[in-house]
């Protein structure tokens, strides 16, 4: 079955839900200008190969793509897709308000460790048996989503909820239950903190303030559910910014770190080599021999 629905469908249901469900043939066939070049979202994707080969380049690395594989592109990473005619699959499209809708559907990614787990490394093998009920679930989420039927978001909801519990079954970790909800909105808060604030707020204390609780508990609790310090997501998030920009632009060190909100470019050298372990200047050299 091909899912490609009508221009007509497209555009009186997208109104409603931004929530999005195309084949890989309707990306081949559809991608624009943009496309061709890195580019970025504030949703998540996810890239579904049932069968055939592509690429993926996310912020600086890239991955072969293959069979049977899923992989995730967070809100924000730059990134290029390169699909072989041959390919197979899906390409979700999941907004966030879908993930704040009252139903615990972005906790559960915190809970299961999913979220942290992609965005480290993006690919993701499907066993068969899951592979088959997830195809199901698609399936039947674009029939709601193109079918104007009764009750369809709430039904959205719902099927987007157990897609993402198919996914976390994947990892040993299964679901942390035991998990306090309020822990993880706390941990939520801060990585949306972070991505509004990266570039004029570099301490701990200052989203501590903003969030309401002490620098050292924020630290253990992000550190408890993420596997890292609160520090350390704020540090990893600017020089990431900084190798986006340096990669993909012909701006100087100087400009990119007045950007970041570095009054000394002097600061901002030691910065980025004490964060990524390699300076500023050899890192745009090699970015530019390998875009070259």
């Amino acid at each position: 079955m091909s899912i490609k629905p009508t221009a007509s469908e497209t555009e009186s249901n997208q109104k409603e839900i931004t929530l999005d469900i195309q084949s890989l043939q309707w990306l081949r066939e559809n991608k624009n200008e943009d496309h061709l070049m890195p580019h970025r979202h504030e949703h998540i994707e996810i890239i579904w190969i049932k069968n055939g080969n592509g690429c993926l380049d996310i912020d600086l690395k890239k991955y072969r793509m293959g069979s049977n594989m899923l992989y995730c592109i967070v809100p924000g990473q730059l990134h290029q897709v390169e699909l072989d005619e041959t390919a197979e699959g899906y390409l979700i499209s999941l907004p966030e308000h879908l993930m704040n809708g009252g139903n615990d559907d972005f906790e559960l990614l915190y809970r299961s460790g999913l979220f942290h787990l992609l965005m480290r490394s993006p690919g993701m093998n499907m066993e068969p048996e899951v592979a088959c009920e997830v195809d199901g679930i698609i399936r039947r989420l674009h029939k709601e989503l193109y079918g104007g039927y009764l009750l369809r978001k709430e039904i959205i909801r719902r099927y987007t909820s157990i897609f993402l519990i198919y996914l976390a079954r994947q990892f040993d970790g299964a679901l942390q239950v035991s998990v306090q909800t309020k822990n993880v909105r706390l941990v939520k808060n801060f990585i949306s903190l972070v991505e509004k604030k990266y570039m004029c707020c570099k301490l701990v204390k200052e989203y501590a303030s903003e969030l309401a609780v002490t620098p050292n508990y924020l630290n253990e609790i992000v550190k408890r559910i993420s596997g890292y310090s609160a520090g350390y997501h704020i540090r990893q998030r600017v020089v990431l910014e900084a190798r986006r920009k340096a990669a993909y632009s012909d701006v100087s060190m100087k400009e990119i770190a007045y950007h970041l909100g570095f009054d000394d470019i002097a600061h901002f050298s030691k910065f980025f080599k004490t964060v990524y372990g390699k300076n500023f200047t050899d890192f745009k050299k090699e970015s530019i021999s390998n875009f070259s």
